[in-house]
């Protein structure tokens, strides 16, 4: 698994963009400056719907204030469903969403699973602080808890 102190890998991520979908590498976006990725196991999912997501959209202000330069959320579903997620929860402008289709860079992070019947591969629950291209801190839940990757969680650590 990834750990502190340790360089984002290289990766190809998507967003959904005017046309289709644009392709993110996450060594070169979060490089320079101070970023917040978190993870979900899935869209529309009730945790991830109802707290997750809603803390970072409640505390963008608050993580701006702080020198954030941007918060993403990254979950292993498409990007249409991850860019309709948004539009339903209000993130637009505030949370980039991030799709990692086939959880190639989450089993690559080593924080993968295996949710069966749920979903086949998805990602844990976690969340980071990136700076300079540089896990500062990472915040992996445990099995179906919902604590230490929460906004409230990570502004007490920027």
């Amino acid at each position: 698994m990834i750990t502190e102190q340790q360089q984002i890998p290289e990766g190809v991520l998507t967003t959904k963009g005017q046309i289709g979908m644009d392709q993110l590498n996450p060594a070169e976006t979060f490089k320079s400056g101070t970023y917040v990725l978190f993870a979900v196991p899935g869209a529309f999912t009730p945790t991830c719907s109802e707290q997750h997501l809603p803390g970072y959209i409640e505390h963008f202000d608050t993580f701006m204030g702080k020198g954030v330069k941007g918060i993403y959320c990254l979950a292993v579903n498409d990007a249409f469903v991850m860019a309709s997620w948004a539009k339903e929860q209000g993130a637009e402008g505030k949370v980039t969403m991030l799709s990692d289709g086939n959880g190639v860079w989450v089993e690559q992070l080593g924080l993968s699973m295996d949710t069966g019947a749920f979903g086949g591969v998805r990602s844990k629950r976690f969340a980071m602080i990136i700076k300079d291209g540089v896990v500062a801190n990472l915040f992996v839940e445990s099995e179906k808890q919902f604590d230490v990757s929460s906004a409230e969680h990570v502004l007490k650590h920027l």
